[in-house]
């Protein structure tokens, strides 16, 4: 009996190497994950915002909108609800204006309302309002 004890025994740090290996490998994989898919969504989102300005202001043009548009669909696959929403509002706003701009204040409202939208997807919270982002047009 005393035999099978000290076999025990000397099987636990055997057992708890294989464990304690297990779940790194484990975790390690699944932060590797985490890792790639935020870059993907940051990489898109970087896409949206950059599209984003063709609703705004002086360079508001249909062409940048269509190009938002086609990038839209694929942000149902990797954006949050919040991110939908605040598009919803962009197009919603766009239907209501019938495909004229909209008011400038209520444009940059609904835009910046996205990018902070964005911001808390990607980085869990943030301080800044739909205000604090602001595109500046180009004219030329």
């Amino acid at each position: 009996m005393e035999q099978g004890v000290d076999i025990l025994k000397s099987l636990i740090p055997v057992f708890t190497l294989i464990i304690g290996s297990a779940l790194t490998y484990f975790y390690g994989v699944k932060s590797k994950r985490t890792e790639a898919a935020l870059k993907y969504k940051e990489e898109q989102y970087s896409k949206l915002i950059v599209k984003l300005q063709g609703f705004v202001g002086e360079n508001a043009n249909p062409a940048t909108q269509r190009e938002f548009l086609a990038e839209l669909y694929k942000a149902w696959l990797y954006s949050s609800d919040e991110v939908i929403e605040a598009i919803n509002n962009l197009i919603a706003l766009l239907k209501e204006h019938k495909g004229k701009t909209p008011d400038l204040k209520q444009g940059h409202k609904v835009v910046g309302s996205i990018v902070i939208a964005m911001r808390k997807d990607l980085y869990g919270k943030t301080k800044l309002g739909y205000d604090s982002f602001q595109y500046t047009d180009v004219i030329g």
